[in-house]
């Protein structure tokens, strides 16, 4: 038997789930026919098969999540050939389903000899019977071995609020990310606003706020800068690549916007729609979401005023754009409705000083034109 496993999808992504099979154990394919749809964190992809053949079996649900390198289909005969790359070796396979319900995608074998371990047999019974993932469930028995009371304590809570919705896909990369850059980064968020009065109706504002973010990288470029944590030290970029931060139903996505120092508004925002569009179709390439020097996050399209944005490593600063709003302004002789746009920087400390994240607000502020008349 032979073995196509999941192949390396770029980008460093070390996981995908299984979205869609497009085949049935039994049935024959051919080579770069599409056998299932994965999705990672950062698209949908259609993996095509390696070879001609005919499968014997299926590895994993849609549901299911699985890393680079494990098994996704098995085909029956001895002389099958392929890419060397993703059709390699042979695993033993489960012989009855007591077996194969210890088959955990995306474990090492020696971490599925341990999941198979934290519950007995009963355990596991009273767990289906009552409807629990055990997957779920912290053991709070020897070893975290999972306990009758565990299980049913799982199934009260799931009676009283609802069984749990695990996090899958963007949104599960999310929290990963998310809880990744509270523990490495030390944020700080300065505050200020900016009088846009001056500001034609139908102003591009992500696009102002672009081009001024370009100029503050150039002015302070400290802010514009990759650091490490780890060992301590910075690189400053030349150029400026600005992810820029997308809501979507699925989770949040940042494609980036390459060089944004050196080209005009009506190409930035060509590419930023374009990527927004394939954003949304799942078809954005993952090379089109990594590389961010900085980050812009327009959540005033929406609400809000002022954030805490997060950034993430290994970037040094995030900034943030806030809900436009009417406020008096005092002009030294008289008082004025004006419209003001709440900026928040938030920037790593230990990277920039807090004279540099201030220098850099300036230069956005100035630039997007504060109390001019």
């Amino acid at each position: 038997m032979k073995y196509f496993k999941l192949p390396d999808l770029g980008e460093g992504l070390p996981e995908a789930e299984i979205l869609e099979w497009h085949v049935k154990e039994g049935d024959s394919v051919k080579t770069d026919q599409v056998v299932v749809s994965v999705e990672t964190a950062k698209a949908i992809i259609e993996v095509p098969s390696p070879q001609d053949g005919t499968i014997a079996h299926l590895f994993g649900a849609p549901g299911d999540t699985i890393h680079t390198g494990e098994p996704l289909i098995e085909f029956e005969g001895d002389d099958a050939s392929g890419d060397a790359g993703t059709v390699v070796g042979s695993i033993a396979r489960a012989r009855d389903d007591s077996s194969r319900d210890d088959f955990i995608i995306g474990a090492s074998p020696s971490t599925r000899a341990h999941q198979s371990g934290r519950a007995t047999p009963a355990v596991r019974s009273l767990a289906q019977r009552l409807e629990v993932d055990i997957g779920s469930i912290s053991g709070s028995g020897r070893n975290g071995l999972i306990t009758v009371d565990d299980v049913e304590q799982a199934a009260r809570m799931n009676r009283d609020l609802g069984a749990p919705e695990p996090l899958r896909g963007v949104r599960k990369q999310m929290a990963r990310n998310m809880a990744e850059a509270h523990a490495q980064v030390v944020p700080v968020t300065l505050f200020d606003d900016v009088d846009i009065h001056h500001w034609p109706e139908g102003t591009d504002i992500t696009m102002r706020l672009a081009l001024a973010i370009a100029v503050a990288c150039a002015r302070e470029p400290s802010l514009n800068a990759r650091f490490d944590g780890q060992h301590l030290n910075r690189r400053l970029q030349d150029s400026v690549h600005l992810g820029v931060a997308v809501d979507t139903e699925q989770g949040l996505f940042v494609p980036v916007l390459r060089d944004i120092g050196n080209r005009g508004s009506d190409d930035l925002r060509a590419g930023l729609d374009r990527m927004r569009a394939d954003v949304r179709a799942r078809t954005i390439p993952p090379s089109e979401l990594q590389g961010a020097t900085i980050t812009l996050s327009n959540f005033g399209t929406f609400c809000g005023r002022y954030a805490t944005p997060v950034v993430v490593p290994p970037q040094v600063a995030i900034v943030g754009a806030g809900k436009i709003r009417c406020e008096p302004v005092w002009l030294g002789d008289h008082v004025e409705g004006h419209r003001l746009l709440p900026l928040s920087v938030t920037f790593d400390h230990r990277a920039a000083t807090g004279g540099e994240a201030a220098r850099f607000m300036q230069a956005i502020i100035e630039t997007l034109g504060a109390n001019a008349s």
